[in-house]
């Protein structure tokens, strides 16, 4: 776009109607109040999905992005630079979009050839370093960033170091007059009561519960108050909880006495009767349980159209409320809910002194002046931007084109499942019944469901497959000693007391990753339970592979309980010994922990890396990266592709490796390996070494053979000194699945976050 030109078309980005939640909400009246203040200029949106089939959009949505998967986000790049868009306005919370804290929306983001303007609808005062790394990165993309509030402006400041594209825009709100509540009340059959209102979408954050249980001390004042809770449950708590919220709600208003007291109105409303409900409302309540909301859409809209508001002292509240504008209560006091309540509701002088002071504030708030504030920051925008910046290309390896990793192929996977579980063995690609299932393969397959999952990439039989590996998981637990049994026959009887602590381990690995990565609440608290009954066995460990498979469950687990003491500990207390190990045996032409490189031994470094890191353990870490290094290069065939330690004698020390015969579970540890040192360095050198070693499936082998079977997405057993074994085992199908899936991680996390070649 040349230098100055109007605008003529602005792009709005996020969720939109009939998606029900606050940011489609506000991205909907945002584009509107814009659409009033310039009728000449156009407002595409594009929209993003946070379920496969969509939503059935107004004609104004021209785009929709699925949010797991990032190829959309590439395409919605492409068409908004096709569209020829002046200004792209993002509106940014983590949950929205796809991606490790949402870094899918790095990849439009770095793609687009327009300014962009991104209102920051959650600033994170303690983020974790994903969180923070992808916060920078859209800060750094975005021309100009929109804070609600004061505070919002301070956190980028002294969190952030953000301060010269910053504008603060409050939340808009409609312009309503400053009206007698009496005027609405018999809209609702309310006509004589005081009124108190909470409304939003409800979820147990929201803190309702202390309201109803001030609601008592208040009728013994007021015996005629009613509390209106408005607003349909959050989708995400309906696909989880039900209505189970709402209903403990219910309850708690039954057994205070006060049901009579409390109307809900279980809907999400309209704009226009919205405005009716806040306008029949005296006081209007937001009880929310958590100081980090940098702002609230519901609060600007009642303060904004002049209501007394009493509020716990979350961020926003704290920014609109000061100097006589409302009440701030302390988090969970119904105590203190009711004094001001009945205070308030006792002094109609004070109370609509109050009123009137917010509903002053709020006339800087009408949708009008925060449109023209808009426009002002977009222009604002357009003249700080420079359109030279070069089309982002992934250092390394070209994952830009679909062709660069196979299509998805579950045909071997779902004929190699029973209801049982996994077979272990095929011939060629018939399942061997006569060798059963082995929890091993159970808890590697449990562990490609959650991260297909987590990958959006789901099948009509996953649901199905997902119930049999978790149930097998949960099956092969021995109560009686803490282990699990590995090894069971086709007639479904256990055939030993306890598996090895290999298998020990990688059950907990695929614990560890339901925990930390699964949407699933009810698969995630089985898994937690599973795991902690589990866990006692892992101290007693002596093989280092073990040792290694437990940490890597452990950090999965401790993406989303880093809390856990006990899990902490053993994770540390593990990588301990890996690394006291691996110094004590290592020399300058050995560094490994071992006098001999067996199997799936990429997992030895991948333990230290990760923990490393997370522990703030330099020492580990390099150790990790030096250790993974040798074993690549060690993996590395003169000609250049990757070779691993056949299984045919393995490599002792002063000894040659053995080359034959190659296990597909070699390439998969690699792979996985090279990943989290990539995740942890930003060394191109890291994705050269994974590539090389997915090749490997793809006939850049020895041979020159393909062990990936494309006809039916499994994988052939090994590859031996002239050929490749024919049959399709769940090991081989596994580690080639999980290959592939690591993979399209990794190529996200390419996409998302390399910088740009100068």
């Amino acid at each position: 776009m040349k230098m100055g030109q109007q605008l003529r078309k602005v792009a709005l980005l996020g969720d939109y109607p009939p998606r029900q939640c606050g940011i489609a909400t506000f991205t909907s009246d945002l584009r509107t109040a814009l659409g009033h203040h310039d009728p000449e200029m156009q407002f595409p949106v594009v929209a993003v999905n946070d379920k496969f089939q969509g939503y059935s959009y107004a004609p104004e949505v021209r785009f929709e992005i699925n949010a797991p998967d990032i190829e959309n986000y590439q395409r919605a790049a492409d068409f908004l630079n096709l569209a020829d868009v002046d200004i792209l306005c993002v509106q940014h919370e983590f949950g929205i979009y796809g991606g490790q804290a949402g870094s899918h929306l790095l990849a439009l983001l770095r793609k687009v050839r327009m300014p962009v303007v991104t209102t920051l609808h959650t600033i994170l005062r303690d983020p974790d370093d994903e969180q923070r790394k992808v916060f920078c990165e859209i800060l750094g993309l975005s021309g100009r960033v929109v804070v609600m509030s004061e505070t919002g402006a301070c956190f980028l400041d002294e969190i952030y170091g953000a301060t010269d594209k910053v504008d603060i825009i409050p939340h808009g709100i409609p312009d309503s007059p400053f009206v007698d509540p009496n005027f609405y009340k018999d809209n609702f059959g309310v006509e004589g009561r005081p009124v108190l209102l909470t409304f939003g979408l409800l979820s147990p954050n929201k803190g309702i519960e202390h309201v109803i249980e001030a609601l008592p001390r208040i009728c013994e004042k007021f015996p005629d108050v009613v509390y209106i809770v408005l607003g349909a449950t959050h989708p995400n708590i309906i696909r989880e909880q039900g209505e189970t919220y709402r209903l403990s709600l219910e309850r708690i208003a039954k057994s205070r006495g006060v049901a009579r007291n409390v109307i809900f109105h279980n809907r999400y409303v309209s704009v226009a009767e919205l405005k009716e409900f806040i306008g029949a409302a005296d006081i209007y309540i937001t009880p929310y349980m958590n100081e980090a909301q940098i702002t609230s859409g519901t609060l600007a809209y009642c303060f904004g159209m002049g209501k007394a508001v009493v509020s716990t002292p979350y961020w926003h509240a704290k920014d609109l409320l000061s100097c006589e504008r409302g009440r701030l209560v302390p988090f969970g006091s119904s105590e203190e809910i009711a004094d001001n309540v009945i205070d308030l509701l006792s002094d109609e002088i004070k109370r609509h002194a109050m009123r009137k002071n917010a509903y002053r504030m709020g006339r800087e708030m009408i949708w009008s002046n925060v449109a023209h504030l808009y426009i002002s920051s977009f222009e604002h925008a357009r003249r700080g931007y420079t359109s030279s910046r070069r089309p982002n290309t992934a250092l390394g390896l070209d994952y830009g084109k679909q062709a660069n990793l196979p299509p998805w192929r579950f045909d071997h996977l779902v004929n190699m499942t029973d209801t049982i579980g996994m077979f272990q063995h095929a011939t060629f690609t018939i399942p061997d019944f006569s060798h059963g299932y082995c929890t091993d393969d159970n808890a590697r397959a449990l562990i490609l469901m959650v991260l297909l999952k987590e990958l959006g990439e789901e099948f009509e039989q996953m649901p199905r497959l997902m119930s049999s590996y978790a149930s097998f998981i949960g099956n092969a637990f021995n109560n009686d000693n803490g282990r699990f049994v590995n090894f069971m026959s086709f007639s479904r009887e256990w055939l030993e007391e306890k598996g090895s602590e290999d298998s020990h381990a990688r059950a907990i690995w695929a614990l560890g990753t339901c925990v930390g990565r699964s949407k699933d609440r009810a698969m995630r608290a089985w898994a937690a339970r599973l795991l902690e009954l589990a866990l006692p066995a892992v101290g007693r460990f002596r093989s280092p592979r073990a040792m290694a498979m437990a940490v890597i469950g452990l950090h999965e687990y401790l993406r989303t309980l880093s809390g856990d003491r006990l899990a902490n500990t053993l994770r540390e207390s593990l990588s301990m010994k890996l690394l006291k190990m691996l110094t004590e045996n290592s020399r300058d032409d050995w560094f490994w922990i071992e006098d001999i490189v067996s199997y799936d031994n990429a997992k030895i470094p991948h333990a230290l890396i990760s923990t490393g890191r997370w522990t703030s353990n330099s020492e580990m870490l390099e150790a990790g990266l030096k250790s993974l290094r040798w074993l690549v290069s060690n993996q590395t065939a003169p000609t250049g592709h990757f070779a691993p330690i056949g299984s045919s004698g393995f490599w002792e020390r002063g000894s040659e490796p053995a080359r034959f015969d190659q296990q597909p579970v070699e390439a998969q540890a690699t792979i996985n390996a090279c990943a989290e040192a990539y995740g942890n360095t930003g060394d191109e050198f890291w994705l050269l070494e994974a590539r090389k070693a997915f090749d490997w499936f793809l006939g850049c082998n020895e041979l020159g053979l393909s062990l990936y079977d494309a006809s039916t997405g499994g994988c052939h057993d090994g590859l031996h000194i002239d050929r490749v074994n024919q049959n399709e085992g769940a090991e081989s199908t596994l580690s080639f699945l999980l290959s592939l899936a690591e993979m399209h991680a990794l190529r996200s996390a390419v996409i998302s976050f390399e910088s740009e070649k100068e």
